[in-house]
């Protein structure tokens, strides 16, 4: 293809995001490139469990480790108490090597470049539109830019040719969008008091409204109703190519608060969709369907073609019933998640090929206790499946029931 002479060409990384160490864990073994995570500050997921200054360190040595990188946010937007204590921050990050920081303040990005070699990583929320934009961030020394939702394959190419090579693109293929401009929405603040700009949205978006209607005033109210705010979620799993060739290099999927089940079943899915794009091959439809077996929207390409298309309807999923923490003598340890019980057909998802989609029958179980039981009832307890062997950190699940 033509792209394959441009200078920017690089590897392709796919970032995952991890709202804890569990979901670190489960985004690197199921096959991301880097993680994308926050501390207790500063970052725009105040919802996830986060990492502490422990966490943090042990974050980036379970990354390098694997030979992985991992990205922390700093990228709320800041009022001026919320700058004390930074430079001991950024101190203390640049000591546990973290790889890059994202951001989106200007006078923050301009800090840290002073303060430290750690990369920068423009956050979509500073909404990069153009190439003069792109440009201004490219002088302050950023390495990368993580691209605006609004913009085109083709406003992405053009982008792309008037930058620096040595600036990468990044940009989302995977997952929720916000009705606001790049994330930068006040509904959640009006609300409800909490600012989705300081990483406490709580996705009152996505949320179900009735609408009301009187002489004076039209009155939304949540309730049983439908998602008049919420589209569909972002999937572009079947047009890897063509972000490549229009210059993105950095492929990133959205969920820092999403379960492990949904990280690891969109983790896999995408790295065998960069596999395939690299042998030059389609990918495979047992990945685009494995898509639809996590909670969504319905899926659309956003605008990379243009406006979005019309919403499709949510896609039928599957329930996340556990996880495979380990492998005893008598068989997998499973932590509960969904109430499943002997004699179930459940599915395995699983980073190793040979056990996904594999269908077990579960068998008699022990519980905690030793004691053997029939029925996983208890939310996040500990059950073995006596005779059957997974690797850890493969999941099961079931087609969803709404009974």
């Amino acid at each position: 293809m033509s792209a394959a002479i441009r200078s920017w060409m690089k590897n392709i990384e796919l970032v995952a995001p991890a709202g804890d160490m569990r979901k670190l864990d489960v985004a690197l073994e199921y096959g991301a490139d880097a993680v994308y995570l926050a501390g207790k500050t500063f970052g725009m997921r105040a919802a996830s469990k986060n990492f502490d200054y422990d966490e943090l360190k042990t974050a980036s040595l379970t990354a390098h480790s694997r030979g992985k990188r991992f990205f922390v946010t700093l990228n709320i937007f800041p009022y001026d108490d919320d700058i004390d204590g930074v430079d001991e921050y950024l101190d203390y990050l640049h000591s546990i090597h973290a790889d890059a920081l994202i951001v989106s303040d200007v006078g923050l990005i301009k800090r840290i470049t002073e303060r430290t070699n750690i990369p920068v990583h423009v956050s979509t929320q500073a909404n990069v539109l153009n190439s003069d934009t792109a440009r201004f961030y490219a002088d302050l020394g950023v390495k990368r830019i993580v691209l605006a939702r609004e913009l085109s394959l083709e406003r992405i190419a053009r982008i792309r040719d008037n930058i620096d090579p040595s600036v990468e693109l990044e940009a989302f293929v995977h997952g929720a969008m916000c009705i606001s401009y790049s994330g930068r929405c006040l509904l959640s603040a009006y609300l409800s008091g909490r600012s989705a700009n300081r990483g406490e949205c709580n996705q009152a978006c996505r949320m179900k409204f009735t609408p009301e209607c009187s002489q004076e005033s039209l009155e939304f109210i949540e309730d049983d109703g439908t998602y008049i705010f919420g589209g569909n979620d972002l999937n572009m799993i079947e047009h890897i190519g063509e972000l490549y060739s229009a210059g993105v290099t950095a492929f990133k999927i959205e969920g820092r608060v999403k379960s492990e089940y949904y990280v690891g079943c969109v983790v896999n899915a995408y790295k065998n969709a960069v596999k395939a794009f690299k042998r030059g091959l389609k990918v495979a439809h047992e990945f685009i369907d494995e898509l639809k077996k996590v909670p969504n929207r319905g899926f659309n390409t956003g605008f990379y073609y243009g406006m979005p298309k019309p919403d499709d309807a949510p896609q039928e999923y599957c329930d996340f019933c556990g996880i495979v923490m380990s492998n005893g003598k008598d068989g997998a340890v499973v932590e509960m998640r969904n109430r499943f019980k002997t004699g179930d057909a459940l599915e395995v998802l699983s980073p190793d090929a040979q056990f996904l989609n594999k269908k077990i029958t579960v068998p008699v179980m022990t519980d905690e206790r030793g004691e053997e039981v029939t029925d996983a009832k208890v939310p996040c307890a500990l059950y073995t499946l006596n005779g059957i062997t997974l690797p850890p950190l493969s999941m099961l699940r079931r087609k969803h029931t709404s009974v």
